[in-house]
């Protein structure tokens, strides 16, 4: 399992905050940081839109750009970048941290988490203490559970994390069809596609597709069915 080289997941080169990773010996450890790097370089602002009904709370900053529509609740701290779209009754809670051109769609929740530019959970997502890489698409209902339900510690090839939460690490250009769940400490190459309500956990190695196939069956109607 690829654990440590970030290069392996995301290019970083045009990341504005790629400072964050400056300090991890594993990818994982961004969640160690995070609030931290987020409350050193918050300047609160609002640059973009807030449109009437959306909540925005203090020690929030919104680019320019950015929109953050009706029904929307983002909490702070957090930093949304430029030319992102914040959708109707989306919740982005604390410790989350966008590129630009970002969506988080309707009826998402979104904390702990990092979006690199122009990732997308544009509908009905769950994204808790995990990294999306650049141009990460999550098809609509995708879930990307972070915690054990045992809720202990999680540990990976016998590395003790630190962790009770851990979502998933999803690398650039991957896409997830609608309603896909990854189990807690999932890591997922680049170019990594599933097809739709697929279950996925582990390492999952670039340039790959998960398949899910399902026996179907048509019966003509009639009244003894």
């Amino acid at each position: 399992m690829e654990i440590k080289d970030f290069d392996y997941y995301f290019d970083l080169s045009k990341f504005a905050h790629k400072n964050l990773f400056a300090n991890c010996e594993y990818v994982f450890d961004f969640l160690k940081h995070l609030e931290g790097y987020i409350r050193a370089n918050l300047n609160s602002a609002v640059l973009g839109k807030v449109l009437s009904g959306a909540i925005v709370e203090d020690n929030v900053y919104i680019g320019r750009n950015s929109v953050v529509q009706p029904g929307a609740w983002v909490r702070g701290p957090s930093i949304i970048g430029d030319n992102c779209e914040i959708r109707h009754g989306a919740y982005v809670g604390s410790n989350t941290l966008t590129g630009n051109g970002v969506i988080i769609g309707h009826a998402s929740e979104v904390s702990n988490s990092v979006f690199l530019d122009n990732a997308r959970a544009p509908h009905f997502a769950f994204v808790g203490h995990s990294i999306l890489g650049n141009r990460v698409n999550l098809g609509a209902g995708t879930k990307l559970s972070n915690l054990k339900i045992t809720a202990k510690e999680i540990e990976l090839d016998n590395i003790k994390t630190g962790l009770l939460k851990l979502g998933a690490i999803i690398g650039d250009d991957s896409s997830l069809g609608c309603n896909t769940v990854t189990q807690p400490a999932t890591f997922l190459g680049k170019k990594v596609f599933s097809y739709p309500e697929t279950l996925l956990r582990g390492f999952i190695p670039s340039s790959t597709i998960i398949k899910l196939r399902q026996q179907q069956e048509i019966t003509p109607f009639n009244e003894k069915i």
